[in-house]
């Protein structure tokens, strides 16, 4: 790095940030996308809910560093010949650096929007209509089959009846859920 020997002290601070802060951000990168390395931001964002709201950012991470030595070292350099005064460089890259990690923020956010949970529940189906596949025995006798589309997906499930059997084809709605057992009523 003989190039950075002959350059002003500040100008050669930000490429001694820049570099090796690149370097990281790029093998950091790499790692999130090949799976490794992605840690920090599920720890910060996952939580119990889906909701965005809820979930709680960690201002001062690894990532945020990165993110904003990243913004402020490359913006030092980009302004150091623009201003003559210094100060104003050094306050363009502090903001440069702040916009880098609430970038960072945003573009999160939008990624949760697309998070959703398709993993199937028998409570998804309350109050929900269903093709009856094998005939129901009466008030509770045995259990019979139903067809229901839950998320875009059919599922074929055990159910029962309070009420008079109910025969192949005909067109139930799920009136209860004990005890993991669906109770369906002909409509």
């Amino acid at each position: 790095m003989t190039f950075l020997e002959n350059l002003e002290p500040l100008l050669r601070a930000f490429w001694y940030i820049a570099l090796p802060v690149s370097l990281f951000f790029l093998l950091q990168t790499i790692m999130t996308f090949v799976g490794f390395g992605g840690s920090d931001m599920e720890t910060t964002i996952e939580g119990e809910s889906n909701d965005f709201g809820d979930t709680p950012f960690e201002l001062f991470t690894l990532r945020n560093l990165i993110n904003f030595l990243l913004g402020f070292s490359w913006s030092g350099i980009s302004f150091y010949t623009t201003f003559e005064n210094k100060a104003i460089v050094i306050l363009i890259a502090t903001i440069i650096g702040a916009v880098f990690v609430a970038l960072f923020f945003f573009i999160i956010k939008q990624m949760m929007k697309l998070n959703e949970n398709n993993s199937f529940s028998t409570e998804k189906t309350l109050n929900k209509t269903a093709t009856v596949y094998i005939t129901i025995p009466e008030k509770k006798s045995g259990t019979g089959k139903i067809q229901i589309s839950i998320n875009g997906s059919f599922h074929e499930l055990e159910a029962i009846t309070e009420n008079d059997a109910i025969e192949t084809g005909a067109v139930v709605k799920v009136a209860k859920i004990e005890n993991n057992i669906i109770i369906v009523e002909k409509i």
